[in-house]
């Protein structure tokens, strides 16, 4: 499964982007992926990619409204991205997962 929804209203062309953009916060900061709750899964991100985990969760909201984002810190000073979705986009959410997931392989 793709985890772009087709209540996607993000333009079909930049799609591949968006993900791409997600690839690289992936690759460049993710830590680790913990799924506390089949509706919700945590980034464990290095502390630098702020500015950039922030930006992209507003805009993700943008076009998918159904994610929800939340931020914190670890007590190591480690960014923490909360990611949850509705009960019917657990899919969706699955998916970010597994691509995420993937980075850290």
């Amino acid at each position: 499964m793709t985890w772009v929804p087709p209540s996607c209203t993000l333009a079909t062309v930049e799609q591949p982007l968006r993900i791409a953009e997600f690839d690289t916060l992936f690759a460049d900061a993710l830590i680790k992926v913990e799924r506390p709750a089949p509706v919700r899964a945590r980034l464990v991100l290095d502390a630098a990619a702020e500015p950039a985990a922030r930006d992209l969760a507003e805009r993700e909201t943008g076009c998918c409204s159904f994610f929800a984002f939340a931020f914190d810190r670890d007590a190591a000073g480690r960014l923490l991205m909360d990611v949850s979705v509705p009960e019917a986009h657990i899919g969706v959410l699955d998916a970010l997962v597994e691509r995420a997931s993937g980075a850290r392989a």
